[in-house]
Formats: structure tokens, sequence, C-alpha cells
């Protein structure tokens, strides 16, 4: 196991260097100048402007010494400057993080939650309409665009019904917790604040759960085909020859088998979770990576695109890791080589 970390690790430095040349030399691929964006359109005109900007951006440079520039200062930590914010981008991913994973966690937690009791249920119910119901969630869940969904709730639940909060982190007026995590629903319970806790979790149900329904036909999938093929087996007949009931035979032994598989794929979900999340964030106003992903592509911000990109491939590759240590925790027949 530890030498199998260990190999993981010393490759990751060479896939997160590959990642940050492709996202680089795409994001230059364009063409278009992000002058624009730098010093706006009414100093375009401005010889002077343009041209101080143009050296003080290093955008009068090669294509290939721009990338040598960046690559020696990401060397050093620095992920650059935003043309668009004038903001280190670092900093700029430090704030914008903690909501998009207090978004995608809880959309996590829905869909394996919820998808594993619904596979149970159509397992030991199959072929009645119990079965049939939860297939067709899993179905539309899996095929209905998030996009789509998103829109409709927020016109039904929203602004018909008036059932749920308006888009965003909070209701207006009210004033974020002082921040110690970044993610709202976890500071206002750190801090006691039970009324600013009801107000973030409210806003955050609806987007989360949006967000959850492709995973959640997954998983419902998966776990209900895993126990239709482990009641069949082996060790289930013995345990019932011993007298065990179904229910514990069902709880004891073939759930525990069944939702092995699931590691895999939440631990896949969560990097696509997470980087994901660009069109429910703009959909709910929610300030996370996801629309600023949106604002640095639309204003050809490069340091803030290839920043997005370097911190979306160091979370697939450490949620891969930790998957594959998992299954293998979990499933002790697995052994890494």
């Amino acid at each position: 196991m530890i030498r199998f970390i260990l190999r993981r690790l010393a490759v990751m430095p060479l896939l997160l260097w590959g990642i940050v040349t492709i996202a680089f030399l795409l994001s230059h691929a364009v063409g278009d100048s992000p002058l624009v964006s730098i010093v706006g359109e009414r100093n375009l005109n401005n010889a002077e402007i343009v041209q101080a900007a143009t050296e003080r951006w290093g955008l009068d440079k090669s294509l290939f010494e721009q990338y040598v520039t960046y690559v020696v200062n990401l060397l050093h930590g620095d992920l650059g400057t935003s043309f668009r914010t004038k903001s280190a981008v670092g900093s700029d991913l430090a704030t914008r993080l903690p909501a998009t994973l207090e978004l995608a966690l809880f959309a996590l937690v829905i869909a394996v939650v919820l998808g594993t009791l619904l596979g149970v249920l159509a397992a030991r119910n199959r072929g009645r309409a119990g079965d049939a119901a939860v297939r067709v969630l899993a179905l539309a869940g899996s095929s209905l665009p998030v996009f789509w969904v998103g829109l409709i709730f927020l016109s039904v639940f929203y602004a018909r019904l008036g059932v749920a909060p308006s888009p965003g982190r909070l209701s207006p007026r009210v004033i974020p917790p002082p921040e110690v995590t970044g993610m709202y629903t976890v500071d206002a319970l750190l801090h006691g604040d039970w009324p600013l806790f009801v107000d973030a979790f409210s806003h955050l149900v609806m987007p989360a759960f949006i967000m959850s329904l492709a995973l959640l036909g997954t998983v419902i999938r998966i776990v209900r085909a895993q126990m239709l093929e482990e009641q069949t087996a082996d060790y289930v007949r013995t345990a019932r020859a011993k007298g065990l009931s179904q229910g514990q035979v069902l709880n004891r032994h073939v759930l525990k088998n069944a939702v092995t598989p699931v590691i895999t794929i939440v631990g896949v979900s969560i990097g696509m979770l997470i980087m994901g999340a660009v069109l429910i964030e703009t959909i709910f106003s929610w300030n996370g990576i996801g629309t600023y992903a949106v604002e640095s592509s639309r204003s050809l911000d490069f340091p803030a695109i290839t920043g997005v990109c370097l911190l979306g491939g160091c979370i697939f590759l450490v949620s891969n890791l930790l998957t594959d240590i998992a299954y293998a925790v979990v499933d002790p027949r697995v052994r890494l080589s």
C-alpha cells in the first residue's frame, strides 16, 4: 500500500504539468487578445495605455516565453495574477472554492444516501410497482439536463409557488458568518447561529439536489444491480440455510458487498461535481469555482483559466488516489500492485 501511494504521488507532478501545458495552450489558441478585460474598451484607442498593459502582462512576448515564465512562477507557488480581478489567482480560487465544496459535498451526500436507499428498495421489490418507480427516477435523473431541471425548479418553486428561497447563498440583507471554513452552513453551526444556518441550508438544498440527480441515478442502478447479483451468491444461500431472516441476510451480508462499487463511482464523481458545477452555479447565482471559470473564459483571463484547470487536475488526482485506497481497505480481496 505504501509503495503504491508513493508511486502515485511521484507521478502526480508530471500529470499536473501535462494538464497545465494543455490548458495554457488551449486558452491561448483562441487568437483573441485579453486587452479589453485588462484596460477596458474606452482605453483600447489609447496607444500608451495599451502598450503599457501589453508590457506589464507580458503579452508582447512569444507564446513560448509566456509559457516558460508561467511554469517558472508556478514552481514558486505563484499561479499568476488575474487580468479581470487584478488579484492573485491562488487567492481568488481559495476564496471561491469553499462555496463549490459546500455545494458538491452536500450533493454527494444526497446522491449516496438516497441512491443507496432507493437501490435497496428497488432490489427488494423487484418486478413490483416500487421497483418500476425507482428505475424511472434513476433514468430521469441520468437523462435530464441539469440546467433545464434547475430552470424548471426555479420557475415553479421560487417564481410561482414561492416556497423556495431566491438564488444565491443567503437571503438579501443577511450577513455571512465569520469565516472559518468558508462554507456558510458549517460556519453558522460553529458560531451557534441557528437562524443563519437555516437560511444558508434552505438556499443549499435545491441546487445541491439538482446537482446530485445524475449521480443519484447512477448509484441507484449500481446498488440495485449489485443487490440482485449478490442475492444469488453461495454465501447468501448458506446464510439462509443457517436460519437468518431475509432482512438479516440483506442488511448484514448482501448490502455490504453491494455498496462496494459505489466507492469507485463516488471517488470519480467528487472531481466531476466540483469542477462540473458551472451550470448549477450560474443558474443559482452561486459564487464558486464554476462562476469564476465562466467569468474568466468570457474575458480571456488566461492565468485564471489555467489556474482553474490546475485546481481541477489536483482534485481529480487526489480523489482517484483516495478512491483506490478506500476500495482496498473496504474490500480485502483487492490488492494494490
